[in-house]
């Protein structure tokens, strides 16, 4: 709050710091704050952005501290941090619920000249990318897979320890999860796969995890490893 009002008027907490009120980032270096215009100089501990416009729905509030929005945020965010921590910061953005893809591509539209417009846009489309199957589809042509290759059939969606598994072996003690962006993308999703395969782990099976691209362009080598895992040839 003392950064942004050292500012006045206007001034909003903003890319880091920004990211790091909305959760979606830590951070803990200086203090960054965005007002739109020029001829104002940074001051110490804090380091000062000054775009060339700021509409209206790029500001928010998070405990009464003025800050962009979670879109402008991340388009900013977009301009400064490597592919892998924007995505890890769309990803923290998305699984509490604070990621507005309209907003987003708004925000992107507003900002054509932006730095962070093209690799912001480029990890929101991968994504929402559509997905090669849907579900169902997607554990059929898993089960086709394992005849096209010689793997006895597994059993499907069955009821394992409490949860409900995509194939296993019963009598090898093997389970195989489908996992998919759709599926599986949020940061909640993964903590719930993770405490699942530990509870099945702990009751003696063996859990291993297949992509559903990696269904699609590398059959063999996905039954390949599946054949050694049951001991079959």
């Amino acid at each position: 709050m003392a950064g942004v009002l050292a500012y006045g008027p206007g001034a909003l907490l903003s890319y880091r710091s920004a990211g790091a009120l909305w959760d979606i980032l830590r951070y803990s270096g200086a203090v960054e704050v965005s007002l739109a215009g020029a001829g104002r100089r940074s001051r110490p501990g804090l380091i000062l952005h000054q775009p060339r416009a700021l509409a209206p729905q790029d500001a928010a509030e998070v405990a009464g501290i003025p800050v962009t929005s979670v879109a402008r945020t991340l388009l900013d965010l977009a301009s400064t941090l490597n592919l892998r921590r924007l995505q890890r910061a769309i990803e923290e953005a998305e699984g509490g619920d604070l990621l507005d893809l309209r907003k987003v591509r708004d925000v992107c539209a507003r900002n054509r000249s932006h730095p962070g417009r093209k690799p912001l846009a480029v990890l929101i489309a991968l994504l929402r990318a559509p997905q090669h199957f849907t579900r169902s589809e997607l554990e059929r042509a898993f089960v086709e897979l394992c005849k096209e290759y010689g793997i006895p059939p597994p059993a499907m969606n069955m009821i394992i320890e409490g949860h409900e598994v995509d194939a296993s072996w019963e009598e090898h003690r093997l389970i195989v999860e489908i996992d998919t962006i759709a599926f599986h993308g949020t940061r909640a999703a993964f903590e719930r796969d993770r405490v699942r395969d530990a509870t099945l782990q702990l009751a003696g099976w063996r859990v291993v995890r297949i992509t559903d691209t990696r269904i699609a362009n590398e059959p063999a080598a996905v039954a390949a490893l599946i054949h050694a895992l049951l001991g079959t040839t």
